[in-house]
């Protein structure tokens, strides 16, 4: 799905994180709708300190809905934020 990414801003590595050398994935599960929204967002795994983040930069993101027989469909999907020090 994240070719299929069309808005929101990528998360911000958060300043306390970086300063407790803290990195890693965080992975989230949520469902795209019709629309391309993102819904029923949770976190699965991943830092602490990283998990905020990750869903807060998610949730605002949008998709090109996924199409299906000429109808868009809701999915159900994964992903993977990777934080990692510049």
């Amino acid at each position: 799905m994240s070719r299929n990414r069309i808005g929101g801003k990528d998360p911000k590595y958060p300043g306390d994180a970086k300063k407790a050398h803290v990195e890693g994935r965080v992975v989230l599960k949520a469902t795209i709708s019709e629309t391309g929204s993102v819904e029923d967002l949770c976190v699965i795994q991943g830092p602490t300190l990283l998990q905020h983040a990750a869903f807060d930069a998610v949730r605002k993101w949008t998709y090109k809905p996924f199409v299906l027989n000429g109808q868009p469909r809701e999915v159900k999907t994964q992903m993977n934020i990777d934080f990692t020090p510049q």
